[in-house]
């Protein structure tokens, strides 16, 4: 896969998104390490599917006149979770 296409982020398979009902928070479950999400973090997970890319997904969240907050913020948070492993 060439660098240069646009990045398309996925989920890792071994992580399991769902709801925690002791910490009251949406975590992403992987080996060794839970990540709890806040805000809007489940609904962007649930689109990183490695179908759509960041600008797909900053379109599907974004009502339009905030489109440049949402791809800039969307593109921070998914960046940081790629980083740290939980995203390919």
């Amino acid at each position: 896969m060439s660098n240069d296409l646009p990045w398309r982020p996925r989920v890792l398979p071994s992580a399991v998104l769902r709801h925690d009902r002791a910490r009251g928070a949406d975590v992403l479950l992987l080996p060794e390490r839970v990540v709890v999400l806040h805000g809007s973090g489940r609904a962007v997970l649930d689109l990183c599917d490695g179908s759509r890319t960041v600008d797909e997904i900053a379109g599907l969240l974004s009502d339009g006149a905030d489109a440049p907050h949402v791809r800039h913020e969307l593109s921070s948070f998914l960046h940081r979770l790629r980083t740290e492993g939980c995203l390919r």
